[in-house]
């Protein structure tokens, strides 16, 4: 039987985020314009991620990372390449904002296990592959938690948690959480990284 929340939850994503887009539009375009101005280039970054039942999606986000690279024509490491406003924006989540347009089009909720690159979709072990359960969101357990100082274990165990336990509470809990890590920029970067080191199984 579908849970009642879920059908409520949607309605309520839809709903938010359509005005958090209007009240934020200035923001987003703003920073879209920074960025075009320091990358020298289009400024949204679009990949392919596993949604709900691992269903692909293109999620969407704003570019923080130029694309230099080597004598050999090798990207630089991540700590090299993120910009300056680019830092900003990722301590800010500014940078999450576009996947709003995600939330709306029913690929994202707002809270919900991140979603995480396709290839690490052969590395899960059964319990972990819960994560997919549910939409994914913007925020979730594991970012009101440690965020990127989590190490992956950490965060896949909160993941499947949450789609086990998830309910309106929870989810305002989470949300009211998150824009408390976001105030004061807690979690944003793995220890001594500008992101977060690749999963590579368990």
């Amino acid at each position: 039987m579908t849970n009642p929340y879920l059908l409520i939850k949607r309605l309520m994503d839809s709903l938010v985020a359509s005005i958090v887009l209007i009240v934020l539009s200035p923001i987003i375009l703003l920073s879209l314009l920074i960025q075009w101005t320091e990358l020298g280039s289009f400024p949204v970054f679009i990949q392919t991620r596993p949604g709900k039942n691992e269903v692909p999606f293109n999620i969407i986000k704003l570019k923080t990372m130029n694309e230099k690279r080597d004598s050999k024509g090798n990207l630089l490491p991540d700590n090299d390449r993120i910009t300056r406003f680019g830092k900003f924006f990722r301590s800010t989540s500014i940078d999450e904002l576009p996947q709003l347009i995600n939330v709306l089009k029913g690929d994202m909720s707002f809270v919900g296990p991140r979603p995480l690159l396709l290839i690490y979709l052969k590395l899960y072990n059964e319990e972990q592959r819960r994560r997919h359960d549910v939409l994914p969101g913007i925020t979730g357990l594991a970012q009101i938690n440690g965020r990127n100082a989590l190490s992956w274990e950490e965060k896949f165990h909160l993941d499947v948690q949450y789609c086990k336990q998830q309910s309106f509470l929870l989810d305002c809990k989470i949300l009211m959480l998150t824009l408390k890590k976001v105030l004061i920029r807690e979690g944003v970067s793995a220890p001594n990284q500008a992101t977060v080191e690749n999963f590579k199984g368990n």
